[in-house]
């Protein structure tokens, strides 16, 4: 008899799950679709991520399925992720940017098709956080997401990589303290990324979160800091967000409970 009932509670759960799947797949916008185009794609969440869950869960085919533009990481966490124009690269502790796309899985990351509702033009020099702030007062709303792309000319931009990472897997506060930091100076290139509303505290990086990549195409990584000389920013706001979680691993098991800012400001320097 309690193999009966364990047979009924395992046909049930297996029923559940697929009816759970079903309504996901409903649910979910098509890649390519007016919807997708619409909606911000995201891998996981920020909070697994600083508590060590970096196992890839989606491959980069998929994720540019999703969007032509974003951010993320690779597999424990083998560089910082840049999409560009549909291209996609991850920046190691080289400093070099290698073209990434096929089976190859990140455990975090964010994308969009960009399609810029409004662009601001930059004339005269600004450092990172001048800028940050002219751009919070030209949001239409504080409670929705922005696509970012900035490209320009840029006196000195400072970034950062971290190296792949092997179990059992440290917090990522620990990771960045030996990050490999990369300045470059009289460069061309494109900051991309999003900003975040608080609303999605937890889940994604509340305010900005920014990488770098040369006009090139060779190097990059993390923004830590910059100075543009002159350039433009195309902000695409964004209403919608479909996030996929990971399927199994570390992320059935952390806790994300706890409130992990001192973290993430340690985390984005």
């Amino acid at each position: 008899m309690a193999g009966d009932a364990l047979l009924r509670y395992a046909v049930v759960a297996a029923a559940a799950l697929l009816i759970g799947a079903a309504v996901a797949l409903a649910a979910a916008p098509l890649p390519g679709s007016d919807a997708d185009r619409e909606a911000l794609f995201l891998v996981s969440t920020i909070d697994a991520l600083l508590q060590g869950v970096y196992d890839g869960s989606v491959s980069f085919d998929e994720l540019a399925a999703h969007g032509d533009l974003g951010i993320g990481c690779g597999d424990r966490l083998d560089g910082e992720l840049v999409g560009v124009d549909g291209e996609w690269y991850l920046v190691r502790t080289d400093g070099r940017a290698y073209p990434t796309a096929g089976s190859a899985t990140t455990p975090f990351a964010a994308a969009t098709f960009f399609d810029p509702d409004m662009t601001v033009t930059i004339d005269e020099p600004m450092n990172l956080t001048a800028l940050s702030g002219y751009l919070e007062t030209v949001f239409p709303s504080r409670n929705l997401f922005y696509a970012i792309r900035l490209d320009g000319t840029f006196p000195r931009v400072v970034t950062r990589s971290v190296p792949i990472q092997e179990k059992p897997y440290p917090r990522l506060a620990d990771v960045t303290a030996n990050q490999t930091v990369f300045v470059f100076e009289n460069v061309t290139g494109t900051a991309v990324g999003f900003w975040t509303p608080a609303l999605a505290k937890g889940v994604n990086v509340p305010g900005y979160h920014l990488h770098f990549i040369t006009g090139d195409r060779t190097g990059g990584g993390h923004l830590l800091d910059m100075t543009v000389a002159k350039g433009s920013v195309q902000l695409d706001a964004t209403a919608n967000l479909t996030m996929v979680l990971p399927p199994g691993g570390d992320f059935w098991t952390v806790d994300l409970s706890g409130n992990l800012s001192d973290d993430l400001e340690q985390v984005e320097k």
